[in-house]
């Protein structure tokens, strides 16, 4: 429950952070910290606008996909604290429970009707199909690692305590941030600020979505920033006190916020013939990860 609610906590602020970091970069001065979390209460406290050609899939998927984010937050530990659920395996559970949201994202899209929206669907289903393999192969070498397959048991038993165990860790949080960004449709990906539909992916993709349905499609992406930022956390807050784990917890997060905002801030969006061959670094990456755990077993002969 400790881990829900801190998580809850991180996402009001995190956006604002992003958006203050890019202002700094560009030289204006930004909104207030908290202005998203005012947009999307904007949004809550209006109705939504359904098409006659839409299908009741258009209507739900919004409330799937955010209640499918809540569901993968829920696995998420918080040092020696266990998430509200947890057992064997629960990290199969979690890429999948977000699986299921993003595919009623996806299929919402197409319902709509629009080429446009179908063009957004098709992009963000390749670019999420490519990111898969990333995280099973960095979530299975640490099973491997640590002989559980739970995140409670995985990051309560994970130490560092050599070189290879810091580089596996650090090659661990460039994985997660790199998929953080692209589930999130950030750069270098996609750029949530465009307005060219030919090159838009997430955004078009709700381009239709209104009022308390957008309202919610926003909150759920607040979350995942956190979401990914609180797994990130996990790696170095296990063996601490949970008096010095919480502003550890709230500086990892901030400083991955501030990351992304200076990310965004000096990065172009690649062309999209290019967001294949950059996704498919993140494979190399875990491939990497997997090698040196093998390293740290003494499994190569």
């Amino acid at each position: 429950m400790l881990s829900f609610i801190l998580i809850i906590i991180a996402s009001f602020f995190f956006t604002g952070i992003i958006l203050n970091t890019k202002s700094l970069a560009s030289g204006r001065k930004g909104p207030g910290i908290l202005q998203p979390i005012h947009d999307v209460i904007r949004l809550f406290r209006k109705g939504a606008v359904y098409s006659e050609t839409g299908s009741w899939i258009f209507q739900v998927a919004p409330s799937i996909y955010f209640a499918s984010v809540i569901m993968a937050i829920l696995v998420i530990p918080f040092g020696q604290n266990k998430g509200l659920i947890s057992f064997e395996g629960d990290f199969v559970f979690f890429a999948y429970v977000l699986a299921l949201g993003k595919f009623f994202s996806i299929i919402s899209a197409l319902d709509t009707g629009s080429s446009f929206e179908g063009m957004g669907a098709s992009r963000e289903a390749l670019y999420s199909m490519f990111a898969e393999p990333a995280f099973f192969i960095l979530m299975g070498s640490f099973a491997l690692l640590t002989g559980y397959t739970s995140f409670y048991d995985i990051f309560r038993t994970l130490h560092f305590g050599s070189s290879i165990s810091y580089l596996l860790g650090t090659l661990a949080t460039f994985v997660l941030v790199t998929i953080a960004m692209i589930e999130n449709s950030r750069m270098p990906v996609d750029d949530p600020k465009t307005h060219l539909e030919l090159t838009m992916v997430h955004e078009v993709m709700i381009l239709d979505n209104s009022g308390f349905d957008l309202g919610l499609i926003l909150s759920a992406s607040y979350l995942k920033f956190a979401m990914y930022g609180a797994l990130i956390a996990n790696f170095f807050i296990d063996v601490l006190p949970w008096y010095i784990a919480l502003p550890v917890f709230f500086a990892i997060q901030a400083a991955f916020a501030i990351a992304v905002g200076v990310w965004e801030s000096f990065m172009a969006r690649f062309r999209l013939s290019h967001n294949p061959q950059f996704i498919f670094i993140l494979s190399s990456g875990s491939l990497l990860i997997f090698l040196g755990v093998l390293l740290v077993l003494q499994k190569f002969i």
